[in-house]
This record gives C-alpha cells, sequence and structure tokens, in this order.
C-alpha cells in the first residue's frame, strides 16, 4: 500500500462521526477499477481501497469485449460485497470513447452509481514516476490507473453520457472547422502578395477593403487577371464595381476606388504567365474558405438544437451573461463537464490553460509572462472567443479591457485580451457553482 493510500486512509478512519460515517463506508465500499485502451485490446485491472487486486482481465475493444468487462466488474462488486464503483480510463484518442460510454450507460452497473472517468495520459505518466523501477505493460498501467484512481487525484469530471459526447463532437467539429478557415487564409497570403503585392502590406487607412478575405477584395483578387486591369480602368467602371461587389455597403464608394487603384499602381509587376496560375490558386482559396464557412453555419445550427435537448440551468446561467449565444455557452459546457470538478476558479483557468508561468530570478521579474496553454484547448478557445464577445456586449468588460490595455507599453492587447479572459472564467464559476444568472445590476437566482 502506497504512502498516499495510507494517509487517505488515515484521513477517512479519523472523521468525525456526523457526515464522516457516509463517507468512511463509500470509500471502504468502492471499487476502483483502472483500464488501459489501445485500438484492439482493454487490459482491466481492479483494487480495492486497501489495494487488494480483486480483478485483472484482457478484452478486445469491442462491444463483445465491452460486455465481458462489464460482466466481470459486477461479478467483482458481487462477490466482494461493494456498492460503487469508480472506472478510469485513459483518453486515448478516440479508443477510449466507447468503452466509456458503455460503461456508464450499462443499466446493470447502473445499480452501483458508477463513475467513469477518461484521464490525461501526461496525468497518469507523471503519477507513474512515483513507482520507481516498476517495469511497463499494459496490466501495470491498468493497475497504476486504478491506484490513482484510489488516491483521489482525478480532478476532470465524470462521464456524462450520450448527450454532451453528441455535443462535444459538435463544438469541437466547429473549432476544426475554424482553424481549416484560419489555415487557409494563412496559406494563401503568399499568393495574394505575389499577385498584389500593396493590398496585402497596406497600413488601416491607406487600405481600400478593412477585410482582404471579404466579398469585394474577394472579386478584385479573382476577376481582374492582371493589376494593370485595375491601374488601366477608369475611375467610374471601378466606382461601379465596388458598388456592385460591395452591394452598395461603402460610405465612400470613390474613395475606395480610388485608394484600390494607387494600391494596384504601386504594387510590383508579375510576368504575364504567372497572372492565370496565381487566379486559379487564389479562387480555389476562397472556395474552400466559403465552404467550410457555409459548414460552420451548419454546425452552429445543430449545436443549438442540441442544447435545447439538454436545456441545463448551466446554460441558462451561461446565455445571461451579454455577449455568450447559444454555440460559445454550450462549447465551454462540453468541456467543462460539471462545475463540481473544480474547487475554484484558478483551478478552471488551471484546466483552460488560462494561466501565466512567472519569469524570476533573484530581485528581477520579468513583465513578459506566457500563457500555459497545456490545458484543455477546446475550452480555452470557447473561453477567449466568449471574452471577446463580452468585451463587445458589456460596458463593465469593456472598461476592464481598456483599463488594461492602458496599464503597459508592450503587448497591450494580448494582455489586456488574456486578463480579460481570465475574468470571465471567475464570472463563468461564480455563476455555475451558485446556480445564478448574470445582470448588470445584479446576479440574480435561477427560478
Amino acid at each position: 500500500m502506497t504512502k498516499i493510500r495510507i494517509s487517505l486512509l488515515l484521513i477517512v478512519l479519523q472523521l468525525p462521526m456526523k457526515g464522516g460515517d457516509n463517507m468512511k463506508n463509500n470509500i471502504l465500499s468502492t471499487l476502483f477499477v483502472g483500464i488501459d485502451v489501445s485500438s484492439k485490446t482493454n487490459v482491466l485491472c481492479a483494487l480495492d481501497f486497501q489495494g487488494n487486486k480483486l480483478l485483472n482481465l484482457k478484452a478486445s475493444n469491442n462491444n463483445p469485449g465491452a460486455e465481458y468487462m462489464a460482466k466481470s466488474i459486477l461479478e467483482c462488486l458481487n462477490s466482494n460485497s461493494l456498492k460503487y464503483a469508480v472506472i478510469a480510463l485513459e483518453s486515448t484518442s478516440i479508443y477510449s470513447i466507447h468503452v466509456a460510454n458503455f460503461l456508464s450507460s450499462h443499466d446493470d452497473l447502473a445499480l452501483f452509481e458508477p463513475k467513469i472517468y477518461c484521464l490525461n495520459p501526461k496525468t497518469i505518466a507523471n503519477y507513474r514516476k512515483s513507482f520507481v523501477d516498476m517495469n511497463k505493460t499494459d496490466p501495470l498501467d491498468a493497475y497504476i490507473i486504478a491506484d490513482f484512481a484510489i488516491c483521489e487525484r482525478i480532478k476532470s469530471s465524470p462521464w456524462r453520457g450520450s448527450q454532451f459526447l453528441a455535443l462535444q463532437r459538435l463544438t469541437r467539429h466547429r473549432l476544426h472547422l475554424v482553424e481549416c478557415i484560419t489555415r487557409e487564409k494563412t496559406y494563401m497570403v503568399s499568393n495574394i502578395y505575389l499577385k498584389f503585392s500593396q493590398l496585402a502590406v497596406l497600413e488601416k487607412d491607406d487600405k481600400p477593403f478593412s477585410n482582404n478575405y471579404g466579398t469585394t477584395s474577394a472579386a478584385v483578387l479573382t476577376e481582374f487577371l492582371s493589376l494593370d486591369d485595375i491601374t488601366y480602368s477608369s475611375i467610374e467602371d471601378l466606382v461601379d464595381f465596388v458598388k456592385e461587389k460591395g452591394k452598395n455597403r461603402f460610405s465612400d464608394p470613390q474613395e475606395t476606388a480610388k485608394l484600390l487603384q494607387k494600391a494596384a499602381r504601386d504594387s510590383y509587376r508579375l510576368d504575364k504567365v504567372l497572372y492565370e496560375p496565381l487566379n486559379v490558386s487564389i479562387a480555389s482559396s476562397f472556395n474552400l474558405i466559403k465552404a467550410f464557412e457555409n459548414e460552420v453555419k451548419t454546425i452552429d445550427k445543430a449545436i443549438e438544437k442540441n442544447i435545447k435537448g439538454i436545456n441545463t440551468t448551466e446554460y441558462q446561467s451561461l446565455r445571461s451573461i451579454p455577449g455568450i449565444g447559444p454555440v460559445l455557452a454550450s462549447g465551454i459546457l462540453s468541456e467543462i463537464g460539471s462545475i463540481g470538478a473544480f474547487n475554484s476558479h484558478n483551478a478552471l483557468a488551471k484546466y483552460a490553460g488560462l494561466t501565466w508561468r512567472v519569469n524570476q530570478s533573484g530581485d528581477y521579474t520579468s513583465d513578459d509572462t506566457n500563457m500555459t496553454k497545456t490545458g484543455n484547448k477546446y475550452l480555452r478557445y470557447y473561453l477567449i472567443e466568449a471574452a471577446n464577445s463580452v468585451k463587445n456586449n458589456s460596458t463593465e468588460y469593456n472598461e476592464y479591457y481598456n483599463k488594461k490595455f492602458g496599464e503597459v507599453t508592450i503587448h497591450q492587447h494580448k494582455r489586456a485580451f488574456a486578463l480579460t479572459s481570465r475574468k470571465l472564467v471567475r464570472l463563468i464559476f461564480g455563476l455555475l457553482t451558485k446556480n445564478q444568472i448574470y445582470s448588470s445590476d445584479k446576479v440574480g437566482k435561477i427560478q
């Protein structure tokens, strides 16, 4: 028995009688199961609180194999007169999803109130280091996972079933699409610069378009074969072109046309043989971006439909914050799981990777501190997106952002935006833990 487990046992046995008996009986009546997952097989090890090995088996990672594991766990629980089950497995890409979902929804296991946890492999790898000179085999990996569960090191939330899995798959796929759009825009920068060098590098006041990837800019880059076609066009024709492609949304189309013509005139010229290949490449990139953006809209509708079926009070709390819509609220909830898994807003921020490393030596402390970004990247993305939206819709958060922006002379936006995100984490933690809704005047209880 490890020192950690002995310490825990002493603490449990010394708990006061009132309220302590239930906890004492629960932990001593619990079967702790560790599962080492791979694409083809699952290796299972089950321990009681004292560390006695009660079950050890290997099963195929498929439906019959999962049924065999469930049956074996049930027999172990009954034969050892145990009442509860904690089942922990490493989150191994997609291979742990089916077995976690199977065990969490198993009707017979439900009688033992099982808690299923998918653990970060890095966490288990670090815990393994406390076992000096232990070989690395699948059965031993399963044992370490089970022992990790006994020592109450699990900080993540339990598996919550198919509805939340469906929501998480949608919100994570949305981030995948957004990353595809960003990657394609980054990729096409070089092609835009080759064809229209000034358009890619102009300062904000000299740009004809605020967005080089917008509809009008896309039309300029794909419908004009060469820059000479823009340079030698009449200003009237360019104004008409800008009005048509911009759907009359430009406040001063004539000024836009002049800036466009000047940018074309000042840009480098290419050999004529290069223009057509560049046009094809740029047009292809715009088509991909448009397709991805359409898919994002489809996913957004699916997310809204899915979250309505769940309709949690946590969702109501998040939606009450100005600027947080169904998609952002769903993305945050699907990654947080149960707010009860976090004992403070600091723990939630750490889980999302919204913390900073101190850079200090002697009496010197650097003003440059990098964000850790070691937590859940999906939760971090949705929290940062939410912070940006809340900043634009809440006077309180806008003023806070501007205050932090003015406190330093370097990395102003980056620092202010990160601190605004951190402020939002504190708000979200408070609302979810207290079951409250947000208002500008006061925080109210959900009825």
